[in-house]
C-alpha cells in the first residue's frame, strides 16, 4: 500500500491575526457544526470524490491544521477522527498533530483530544513578549502559552511543538532570546521558527508599524536562534524547524519528499498520482457541494496534471528545504534520469560557490546557502 498524508483544514478562528493570510476567520456553533458535518461526509466519500482507494492507501500522518482546530469541540475532534479510521487504513504509529491556539484550549480540553487520538500538540506561542504578542493580534498572553503547554504535559503528550516567530516589528535580538531561552527550558520536543512575512491583503500590510529588524539584525537572531537550539540539543532538519532526535514532524517532512497527500476541507490542496488539486476556499460553496447527493466533483475547484518535468523541479526545491538535501540515487530511481543530466549546470554553479555541498550520494545546502536558500532554489522553478 502507499503512504499518504492527510491534511484536515479547520477554516476557524477567535480572531484573524494582523499578519495572517490563510483561509481562516471566525465562526458561531451553528457554521461550525455544519462545516463539521460536512468534512466527515468529505472524508466518507474520499474515494468518489477523490479517487482515494482504500485498498491502495494507507495514512501514515494525519494533521488538523487552520485556522485554529482547537476552537472545535473536542467531541468534534473525535467524530472527524473517527470518520478518518472508518474511512482509512491507519498506520500503527499514525502520527496525529493537531495545531492550538493557548487561548483555546484547558486542561480539559487537552485530555478530551489525547483521548480522540491526538499524539502531537503544535502550539502557536510566536513570542513570550506580551507587547509582541498584542502587536501580531494573537488572543493569548506570555502567562496564558506557559499554562496551555503545562496542560498539554498534564494532559500526556509527550510530544509538543511549539511555533515561535522573528523579525516582528520592535523585536530585538535581547526579546527573542528571552523568549527562547524559556522555550528552551520548557522542553518541548520541536521547535519551528518562522521569520515575519508581511503580506498584501493582511492588517500589518496597511499599518504603522514599529520598525522592522534590518536584515543585518534578522540575520543576527536567525544565526543565533540556530546556534542555540544546537547547543540544547534540538537537530535542524529543515530550513525553519529543528527537533529533539526522533522527534521530526513526519507529516511536514511528507511534503518535502514528494509523499502523496490528500486535503480535506475548504481550500485544503492534494497531490497523488501526477496531479495537484485543490478544493473550493468559499465555505458556501463547501456546504453546498457537500450536501448534495449523489456526491459530485464539485468541492474540487482546479485539478492539474504534473508534467515530469513539473516533478524533477519539486523534487529539488522541497528537497533541498532539507538540511539532509536530496540524493541523486532516489532522483534517478524516480525518473530514470541522472540528476546532473537534468540539472547540472545550476549544481555545478553552486558548487562553486559554495552554496551547495556534495557529500557522496547527497546534495544539500551549505551554512551559507541556507542563508540564500530562496535564491538557489529559484533556479530549480
Amino acid at each position: 500500500m502507499e503512504d499518504l498524508s492527510l491534511y484536515i483544514h479547520i477554516p476557524f478562528c477567535v480572531r484573524k491575526c494582523s499578519y495572517c493570510d490563510f483561509l481562516s476567520g471566525p465562526a458561531g456553533e451553528r457554521e461550525q457544526r455544519d462545516y463539521k458535518d460536512a468534512l466527515i461526509r468529505e472524508i466518507r466519500a474520499a474515494d468518489v470524490l477523490h479517487g482515494f482507494s482504500r485498498d491502495r492507501f494507507r495514512a501514515d500522518t494525519v494533521f488538523l491544521g487552520g485556522g485554529t482546530p482547537s476552537v472545535l469541540p473536542p467531541s468534534f475532534i473525535g467524530e472527524i477522527l473517527d470518520a478518518v479510521r472508518e474511512t482509512f487504513v491507519l498506520a500503527e504509529d499514525a502520527e496525529i498533530s493537531m495545531e492550538m491556539n493557548p487561548e483555546t484550549v484547558t486542561g480539559a480540553s487537552l485530555a478530551a483530544c489525547r483521548e480522540a487520538g491526538v499524539g502531537r500538540v503544535s502550539f502557536g506561542v510566536q513570542s513570550l513578549d506580551d507587547r509582541e504578542l498584542r502587536l501580531l493580534g494573537r488572543i493569548h498572553t506570555a502567562d496564558r502559552a506557559r499554562q496551555a503547554f503545562r496542560e498539554a504535559r498534564e494532559a500526556g503528550f509527550a510530544n509538543i511543538n511549539v511555533d515561535l516567530m522573528t523579525a516582528i516589528p520592535g523585536q530585538t535580538l535581547k526579546s527573542l532570546e528571552r523568549t527562547l531561552e524559556e522555550v528552551i527550558a520548557w522542553g518541548p520536543e520541536h521547535i519551528s521558527a518562522y521569520s515575519l512575512i508581511i503580506e498584501e491583503g493582511t492588517p500589518f500590510a496597511s499599518m504603522d508599524l514599529p520598525d522592522l529588524p534590518d536584515e543585518e539584525e534578522d540575520r543576527r537572531m536567525y544565526h543565533y536562534l540556530g546556534r542555540r537550539l544546537k547547543e540544547a540539543g534540538y537537530g535542524r532538519y529543515e530550513i525553519s524547524n529543528y527537533a529533539r532526535p526522533g522527534f521530526a514532524c513526519r507529516h511536514n517532512t511528507g511534503y518535502w519528499t514528494g509523499h502523496a497527500y490528500l486535503g480535506l476541507g475548504t481550500g485544503a490542496a492534494s497531490l497523488a498520482g501526477g496531479d495537484r488539486f485543490s478544493n473550493v476556499r468559499s465555505l458556501r460553496a463547501y456546504l453546498a457541494a457537500l450536501e448534495k447527493d449523489p456526491l459530485p466533483f464539485s468541492c474540487e475547484e482546479e485539478r492539474t496534471s504534473l508534467t515530469r518535468e513539473d516533478r524533477m523541479s519539486e523534487f529539488m526545491f522541497l528537497g533541498l528545504r532539507l538540511c539532509r538535501g536530496v540524493s541523486e540515487r532516489d532522483f534517478e530511481e524516480r525518473f530514470h534520469r541522472s540528476l546532473m543530466e537534468v540539472f547540472g549546470p545550476e549544481i555545478s554553479r553552486h558548487l562553486s560557490e559554495g552554496l551547495l555541498v556534495r557529500e557522496g550520494d547527497r546534495i544539500r545546502l551549505s551554512e551559507r546557502g541556507l542563508d540564500l536558500a530562496n535564491y538557489v532554489m529559484s533556479d530549480f522553478v
